[in-house]
């Protein structure tokens, strides 16, 4: 039996629940719901002060962000997953993605300083296992850092800077195998140039009985590091 489509205008809980129904195949659990609504009340509390996201009220942030980040899922492989969020802010599309897929062992990567605490305290406060937070640019890190290459599975990221620079940063990230997904324009709208040599392609995602819709592009990495 499928889950009847969530009402707009309705309990965005609700909504949610519906949504990651439909996206799953199973059932929202009490502990997913219990740390959706922790991670909104921790957004609402920063964002007065911090301004992490211009999304003020809680139909917005449930529907935009968290609704819009599960529609990665389509695009995400089964099973395990070591995964990073580039220019991950107030935790979009990565903390989603992990409080209904456990299984994944996530890092985000964010170079401001006041989204990075965030981030840090969120993780604290939903006691998601498996979850780091690193400080600094992407780009930066990878070179800091040489473990950090090829280490990944799947690199997320969501409306951050400019495509031809972040995909090659991405890609470096990334196993062989593995896929570079982030989110695009709305449907209809110009979509931007990309860097020749990578083999992306876009994609339409979309979940007929809940509305949502977005463009994605995908990057699948080839070869060595």
């Amino acid at each position: 039996m499928h889950p009847r489509p969530p009402e707009r205008g309705g309990d965005p809980f609700a909504e949610l629940a519906v949504v990651i129904e439909l996206l799953t195949g199973r059932q929202a659990t009490q502990e997913e719901r219990q740390r959706f609504k922790r991670y909104l009340d921790l957004l609402l509390v920063w964002n007065r002060v911090q301004r992490l996201t211009g999304l003020l009220s809680t139909a917005e942030i449930v529907r935009k962000l968290f609704q819009d980040s599960l529609l990665f899922l389509r695009l995400l492989p089964q099973g395990p997953l070591v995964m990073a969020d580039i220019g991950a802010g107030a935790g979009i599309p990565g903390v989603p993605l992990r409080i209904v897929r456990p299984e994944i062992s996530l890092t985000l990567i964010e170079s401001r300083r006041r989204p990075v605490s965030f981030l840090a305290a969120l993780s604290r406060e939903l006691d998601l296992s498996g979850t780091e937070v690193l400080e600094g640019r992407a780009a930066d890190l990878a070179r800091q850092s040489p473990s950090l290459v090829g280490r990944f599975d799947v690199v997320v990221a969501r409306a951050v800077g400019s495509l031809p620079e972040l995909i090659p940063t991405a890609v470096r990230y990334l196993k062989s195998g593995g896929v570079f997904i982030t989110s695009g324009p709305p449907p209809g709208k110009p979509r931007p140039a990309l860097p020749v040599g990578f083999g992306a392609k876009w994609e339409m995602v979309s979940n007929s009985p809940s509305g949502l819709k977005r463009t994605f592009l995908t990057v699948s990495k080839q070869g060595a590091p």
